[in-house]
């Protein structure tokens, strides 16, 4: 257990929602709350890193992607991580995606990964 700050809230909407993904990522389940994004849409993408692929059971994984109209939303969970952990789903995910600073519908900034 540690006992850093749980202080980085990460808007989750795919593979980081999984029980074994959380587990090897962070080390523990996190079970988050549920939240939305406006603005944003779910494409997908093949992904190749085998390791990814392995963990995660699946070779085609969401990613998001900036639309700019209040009428997409995407559904998914907010994570409350630790510095640490937060470094540890950058490790996870793949050289597709890219963390950026968001605001939810809930009016909560958070991270987000984008394609």
């Amino acid at each position: 257990m540690t006992d850093l700050p749980r202080d980085q809230l990460l808007f989750t909407y795919g593979t980081l929602q999984d029980a074994e993904v959380q587990l090897d990522t962070f080390g523990r389940l996190v079970a988050g709350e549920p939240d939305t994004l406006p603005g944003y849409t779910i494409d997908y993408v093949e992904i190749d890193d085998t390791r990814v692929v392995d963990l995660s059971g699946l070779s085609v994984h969401p990613v998001l992607r900036a639309t700019g109209s209040p009428v997409d939303r995407v559904v998914g969970r907010v994570l409350l991580l630790t510095a640490d952990e937060l470094d540890a789903a950058d490790e996870y995910e793949v050289a597709l995606y890219r963390r950026i600073a968001v605001t939810l519908a809930s009016d909560r900034q958070a991270w987000v990964y984008v394609g």
